[in-house]
């Protein structure tokens, strides 16, 4: 059973809520703006609030990135409330963790209902690159690498991908005051998402974390930088620049990460104003010209399957053109668009950059 509500959690009516035992599954992004407290406070002040699920560190820790939890401390529960930030990529692990929470239920011979309190994809209805086609990092479902979806549009889709019957509940985006006060980003939804770009660019930068550059984890601006100690500058007429993009050489200290402490070189990514920025596209790019002009660079065991795409790893590894490339991701990213109107609860709808 599915449900899309227009009405704030609180308001909601559901004996599950009411009366059951209720485990609430969130970051710091639950916080309400208008009442001043976060999601857990809701059922702590009822008296029926079970469990609280949330990383175990720090929020802005780098240490600090999954919601851990097990199948015996949901067994008791009639309903599960669910508020993270997702990010608009396949690859956000708090995301991945909504996913596995939801593969753990539909295991459950009677499961509590989930309630997922969504809120506005901080990167937009841009959608970017290709959907699953070799095999892929687990709790990954069917979606573009920017997927242009709610996490509660993506929740109903892998409900269905899963086959599973508990009921899923979506509170809308638009019954939530701190949707309307707060742009998505104010509050970071995790330590390598702090601000307004990392969005855009974490599509395609979050690949570099499964490769010996690192997008700039450890510093103020990740995703923006890229580099690492081995990294040989070159003038930036040497790079692949997109239009709307400017790459500037400069050199960074990780404060934590595999260069914790060491100089890394490299180019921060800027983007001019208005421009639109295909992060997957062009940080495929970049790899190609690494692959191509520095021996050091390499990717880890991990980097299939984040991919999970052998037409653009076969980009990467020069076997293929780019206008190949382009072309498959071209005609993936229009497949993925057809399949995602399924699953839009909101006005608008996903789109590519033309």
């Amino acid at each position: 059973m599915f449900s899309f509500r227009t009405t704030p959690i609180e308001e909601q009516l559901d004996k599950a809520l009411l009366e059951g035992l209720v485990g609430c599954f969130c970051t710091q992004n639950s916080w309400d703006t208008d009442r001043k407290r976060y999601i857990y406070d809701i059922f702590r002040e009822r008296g029926n609030l079970k469990s609280v699920f949330m990383p175990s560190d720090t929020e802005l820790s780098p240490q600090t990135n999954h919601i851990e939890f097990s199948p015996e401390e949901l067994k008791d529960l009639q309903a599960v409330v669910v508020e993270i930030q997702d990010v608009g990529s396949r690859y956000f692990n708090y995301t991945k963790d909504v996913f596995r929470l939801m593969e753990v239920l539909s295991s459950f011979e009677n499961p509590p209902s989930l309630y997922i309190v969504d809120h506005i994809n901080p990167a937009g209805r841009v959608v970017e690159g290709t959907m699953p086609s070799s095999e892929v990092e687990r709790y990954v479902p069917k979606v573009a690498h920017r997927h242009g979806l709610t996490l509660g549009e993506a929740a109903n889709l892998y409900l269905n991908e899963l086959g599973a019957r508990f009921p899923l509940h979506v509170i809308s985006a638009f019954a939530t005051v701190s949707n309307k006060q707060l742009m998505p980003w104010t509050i970071a939804p995790a330590s390598d998402i702090p601000g307004l770009f990392t969005c855009e660019m974490y599509s395609g930068g979050g690949l570099w974390n499964c490769t010996n550059i690192t997008p700039g984890i450890g510093t103020a601006r990740p995703y923006e930088y890229i580099g690492a100690p081995f990294v040989k500058i070159v003038p930036v007429s040497g790079l692949p620049v997109p239009e709307g993009v400017q790459m500037r050489p400069c050199s960074f200290t990780p404060a934590c990460g595999p260069y914790e402490g060491r100089r890394c070189y490299g180019y921060q990514i800027i983007l001019e104003p208005g421009a639109e920025y295909h992060s997957l596209m062009h940080t495929l790019q970049l790899m190609r010209y690494f692959r191509d002009s520095c021996p050091e660079f390499g990717t880890d065991d991990a980097f299939r399957l984040k991919l999970s795409d052998d037409t653009l790893l076969s980009y990467i590894n020069g076997e293929i053109s780019w206008n190949e490339a382009r072309e498959h991701i071209k005609v993936e990213e229009q497949k993925w668009i057809r399949k995602a109107k399924k699953y839009i609860l909101y006005d608008d709808a996903p789109y590519r950059i033309k």
